[in-house]
């Protein structure tokens, strides 16, 4: 089903992309005759079954073209798996994009993300010496915190270098001490609800 809002994007978008934004237009429709379209960020995209299939964009030198199949969307060199894509002859042919589409539909159908979110390990902090001596100060403290996961080591030393303030840092520092001498994490409180 075709939105009219797509079709004041198409017409108010450069010369040279108007046909390429019709030629995908119509490939994804005749791949997906049930696929919808809408607006969403302010570019067009196509809908299956309520999730995202693909999606198209008019820039000033170039259109950008990706499809939700799993593969990774590029970066820095347009937008989409298609590169900056400045005419029809730089499209790939209709049968790639096709079978992306029905990749991207298998996708949906199975009800698996479109790509799976990795998540990106936090670099590593470096235990301030203040806290390293307040910790080992006391030693119940010192082996909890050493007991504690990463992300809650973590938690607690970027809760104390982030302080403005010296006496804000010392108060830190000190909860830091107390709490972890009763083998409690930063955010304790909200763990028990």
């Amino acid at each position: 089903m075709q939105d009219e809002r797509v079709d004041a994007y198409i017409a108010g978008a450069e010369a040279f992309a108007r046909p390429v934004l019709v030629h995908i237009r119509g490939i994804v429709h005749a791949a997906m005759p049930a696929a919808t379209e809408t607006i969403k960020w302010g570019m067009p995209f196509f809908e299956l079954n309520g999730k995202r299939l693909a999606m198209m964009a008019a820039f000033k030198a170039h259109v950008g073209l990706g499809v939700f199949d799993g593969t990774l969307m590029a970066s820095g060199d347009g937008m989409g798996q298609f590169g900056k894509i400045t005419g029809l002859a730089d499209l790939p042919p209709d049968a790639e994009i096709v079978a992306r589409l029905h990749a991207a539909a298998a996708l949906i159908a199975s009800g698996a993300p479109a790509r799976p979110r990795a998540a990106m390990p936090k670099p590593a902090l470096a235990m301030p010496d203040d806290l390293a001596a307040a910790l080992a100060g006391d030693a119940a403290a010192q082996a909890a915190f050493e007991g504690f996961p990463p992300g809650a080591r973590r938690e607690y030393v970027e809760w104390v270098v982030t302080a403005k303030q010296p006496a804000t840092r010392a108060r830190r520092i000190a909860t830091t001490v107390a709490q972890c001498a009763e083998g409690k994490r930063l955010h304790w409180k909200y763990e028990e609800c």
